[in-house]
């Protein structure tokens, strides 16, 4: 098994190549777009795994970063210059808890280990920041469940509303500028056909300010409470029309069902 960045692969198989120069056509065993992750199956043969660190970083600590080059590989000297860092995935989904260091890296190089002086695995390089920044996914207890959970096959079936959102700053600005009260809520730009949110009566232009009972602020707010839901639950959604108050249900299928829409700052 392989684990890299899902932004890296072009489709279900590609080209593994091993530091022997041996190169094996792989297949994705499980892919999370939203977290950017992908375990391949591949033959690795003879080449060893790396060892998994515990998970924990100090500010200060040097780190080294691994990447592949036409002729082997590129190692590079780092520090980790902060930690607890927030960053987004491919479709805008936040993942916290990042690693950030000063390892160079040149472009193309994400989805490679970082390593401690003992080789040990400290984390998947993920986001090249610039300015000599790059944010690593840290090979905690979290990653391991995920990878380990991908590499069964498992992949997470999140539910989504089936909406595109403004976040709260660009709501704020759009009920100013035709004359309505300010109010914290993510505004609905966008209505997916026969999603939970069309069912729900869910229109463009509405303003959701609570969700399951909580106040919601952000768009990270309302992907948390989605997340949250049990199998078979359905969400109460308070929106505001103008300046009309509603109360709308959201009722979901199976996670899967309503996997081709999302919640996005578009």
């Amino acid at each position: 098994l392989v684990l890299t960045n899902a932004h890296n692969l072009r489709g279900l198989t590609t080209l593994v190549t091993f530091a022997d120069g041996r190169s094996v056509q792989s297949r994705a065993q499980g892919v999370d777009v939203d977290t950017d992750l992908v375990v391949l199956s591949v033959d690795t043969g003879a080449a060893p795994a790396l060892e998994w660190g515990d998970g924990t970083v100090e500010l200060g600590a040097p780190v080294f970063a691994v990447a592949s080059i036409p002729d082997g590989h590129r190692v590079t000297v780092g520090t980790v210059s902060a930690t607890g860092r927030s960053f987004r995935g491919p479709r805008g989904r936040l993942i916290p808890g990042g690693i950030e260091h000063t390892a160079p890296l040149a472009r193309g190089s994400s989805g490679g280990p970082i390593v401690d002086a003992e080789g040990r695995l400290l984390g998947i390089t993920t986001l090249r920041l610039g300015d000599g920044f790059s944010i690593a996914q840290p090979a905690g207890p979290t990653l391991r469940e995920r990878v380990d959970a991908l590499a069964a096959g498992r992949e997470p079936q999140r539910r989504l509303l089936g909406i595109g959102a403004a976040p709260a700053h660009v709501a704020r600005r759009m009920r100013q500028a035709v004359g309505l009260p300010e109010r914290d809520g993510v505004l609905v730009r966008a209505v997916e056909g026969d999603s939970p949110a069309e069912r729900a009566g869910l229109r463009q232009g509405d303003l959701i300010t609570t969700a399951g009972g909580t106040d919601i602020t952000s768009i990270d707010g309302l992907a948390a409470v989605l997340d949250g839901l049990g199998d078979g639950e359905s969400l109460a959604l308070h929106i505001v029309r103008g300046t009309e108050e509603l109360d709308v249900v959201a009722r979901f299928e199976d996670a899967g069902d309503d996997a081709t829409s999302d919640v996005g700052d578009s």
